[in-house]
């Protein structure tokens, strides 16, 4: 099993995907808003992707929220963004909490009865002013500590639901004055602890995701994605992550180079596994065949959050738990 997470192209698998997995398995699938259309035709795809992949691999989606859900009414709940959330809290910590709680327990549900295993959330990065609005109301709040509470307590609803999460965007992207999907942010503060606070208090959390942002006073050169030295002694470091940890998509333009090139250079900095989501047949092919297996310890981490979620899962009710969230938090 290659140590990467690719994308497909649509709503069906494709023969060609079919072949590129077959001759080079994936650790996964990432599916976006091009791949969904209804409940019946996603679980017929997951179904067919679960035939085809390796037994270990996992199915992933983005699903924070807010303006980041690839599952969406009238079909799945619709979510308030993590500043909501923060916002209540600010207000009522009790109901805050239990909002989160409430809407990670929720996207859970949504994500399992679909066919996925992994939901790329909560963001842990701070809201900072000035900031460039990629994060914005992706962001629970400014503090550290609240943004730990929070985004505990909607990790700890999407393991409820038996779906294990994904912290963003390791070591912070709060600071960024840029989109990292269109170039490459440099945060040139010397002074970033404040950014390490959620991520160290959730960094039992089974994955996180990296930032791809330079930051020139850890390391000058690369990115935090390519960089061995953050992933190294800020992320396993100083936060103290043990768990899996996937780049961010390497197709953002934040990166130069080939795909399989950078899929390479961030496996060998420290990422666990490359995430590659265009779809594109002829990019994930040479992708695929260019980076390593699976590494023995990303291995025992993918056996760790399988089992991490499988522990945690709880008989839910959704219809339940939507009218306690609306009316703690209304949906528009």
């Amino acid at each position: 099993m290659k140590a990467a997470i690719v994308g497909i192209a649509g709503p069906a698998l494709a023969a060609a995907e079919r072949d590129i997995f077959a001759a080079h398995p994936p650790a996964g699938v990432i599916l976006f808003a091009r791949n969904v259309v209804d409940p019946a035709q996603l679980r017929a795809l997951t179904g067919e992707l679960r035939a085809v992949l390796p037994e270990n691999a996992v199915l992933m989606v983005d699903q924070e929220g807010g303006r980041v859900a690839r599952l969406r009414p009238p079909h799945w709940h619709g979510h308030p963004p993590s500043g909501a959330l923060g916002a209540l809290f600010a207000r009522d910590a009790a109901a805050g909490l239990r909002a989160a709680w409430l809407t990670g327990a929720l996207i859970g549900l949504d994500c399992a009865a679909s066919g996925f295993d992994v939901a790329c959330a909560p963001v842990l990065d701070r809201a900072v002013p000035g900031a460039h609005s990629v994060i914005g109301d992706r962001a629970f709040a400014a503090d550290g500590c609240t943004i730990a509470r929070l985004g505990r307590a909607l990790a700890d609803g999407l393991l409820a639901a038996g779906v294990q999460p994904v912290a963003k965007h390791v070591p912070g992207h709060g600071r960024a004055g840029a989109d990292s999907h269109l170039e490459l942010p440099v945060v040139r503060d010397a002074d970033l602890e404040a950014d390490l606070v959620p991520f160290a208090l959730l960094a039992d959390l089974p994955w996180a995701m990296t930032a791809h942002i330079l930051y020139p006073v850890w390391d000058a050169e690369h990115p935090a994605t390519l960089s061995p030295h953050i992933l190294s002694a800020i992320v396993r470091g100083r936060i103290g992550f043990r768990g899996l940890i996937v780049s961010d998509d390497l197709a953002m333009k934040a990166l130069a180079g080939a795909p399989a090139d950078l899929g390479r250079a961030a496996l060998a900095a420290g990422c666990d596994i490359a995430l590659h989501c265009t779809g594109e047949a002829e990019a994930t092919a040479a992708l695929l065949a260019a980076v390593p297996r699976v590494t023995p310890s990303a291995a025992a981490r993918l056996r760790a959050a399988r089992t991490q979620a499988a522990l945690r899962r709880r008989r839910l009710d959704a219809d339940a738990l939507a009218a306690e969230r609306n009316a703690l938090l209304p949906v528009a």
